[in-house]
Order: structure tokens, then sequence, then C-alpha cells
């Protein structure tokens, strides 16, 4: 099936494809744990869930893990954040302080899975030439797929998916 193009974000200086860090956002360097009940419930409220992400704090361990990684390697953050969210996202990511050279999010009208979205992003960052060679993410099903598509995982427990229903 056909599908709109992800949107990808390039840092403020070109950098030439090659190794790639994969770092997911939520959960793994942003502490998205007071925007957790948004998801409770029948129906989950994605979009206010999304919404209250300026508040996030970081996740020092999970932020410290991706820049010690981070050295001789592209840092992507692979995300399953809407596109209507990267202004705040750019904004989070430099009053924090966070290394990035690339932003890969879904499409505002994609409702997939995370793990059926972050497989295309890799797709298209493998297309554009960059070489993912390792993943940090808090959700099993994104590690399950990364594996599969022949890149080393580390697992970062966020704590998010203990609770719910099929975790």
């Amino acid at each position: 099936t056909e599908r709109d193009s992800d949107i990808l974000i390039e840092g403020d200086f070109r950098l030439e494809p090659g190794p790639t860090l994969i770092v997911d956002i939520d959960g793994v360097i942003s502490d998205a744990s007071a925007r957790q009940h948004y998801l409770d419930g029948l129906v989950p409220d994605w979009w206010a869930f999304f919404d209250a992400s300026v508040d996030d704090p970081t996740i020092a361990e999970g932020l410290g893990l991706a820049t010690s990684l981070a050295r001789d390697r592209v840092v992507a953050l692979v995300t399953a954040r809407p596109a209507r969210l990267a202004p705040t996202t750019l904004a989070w990511l430099e009053r924090h302080g966070v290394q990035w050279d690339l932003i890969a999010m879904r499409t505002d009208d994609d409702h997939r899975t995370s793990s059926d979205t972050k497989r295309d992003l890799l797709a298209d960052l493998r297309v554009a030439g960059y070489q993912p060679v390792l993943a940090l993410d808090d959700d099993v099903s994104n590690l399950a797929m990364y594996r599969a598509e022949g890149v080393a995982t580390v697992y970062v427990h966020s704590g998010y998916y203990d609770d719910r229903p099929g975790a």
C-alpha cells in the first residue's frame, strides 16, 4: 500500500549519512509519565497525550545513555509523535540541550502502530543513506521490529507499558 511521506527534519548542520544511532523520544529521553492518564480508558486521547509533551522533563539516564553512544554516529530521533508537533518538539529539544542530527516523525494522518510507523521511518533513513546500527526504545514491539530489520537494540525501561492491557 502507498503511504504519505513521513517527516524528516535535519539539524542545523548537514551531517553525511553513515553509522546511525536511533533514539526514541517519549520514554527514552522525554519523561511522559505525567501524561499517561490520557491513554487510560476505552478511547485513548492521543491528541491530548501528544499536546502535553511540551511540559515533559528529561529522563537523565536515557539522555546520558544516548549522549554516550552518539560519538561518531549520526543521532536520528525516530518518534511516533505526529509531525504537527515538530515545532514544540524542536523547542523542547533546544530547551533541554539534546544533541540530535535529524528527526523522523509520523505524518499527522498516520494512525498505524508505532512499530509499523517506525519500520517505514527506518526504511526512509536507509533510502537516504543512513546506516542504523543501534536503536534505543522503551516499547518492546518497536525493539522486536528493529531486531527483525537487522538493527541491534537497547531496551530502556520507561514503565509505561507495565500496567497497560497486552503489556
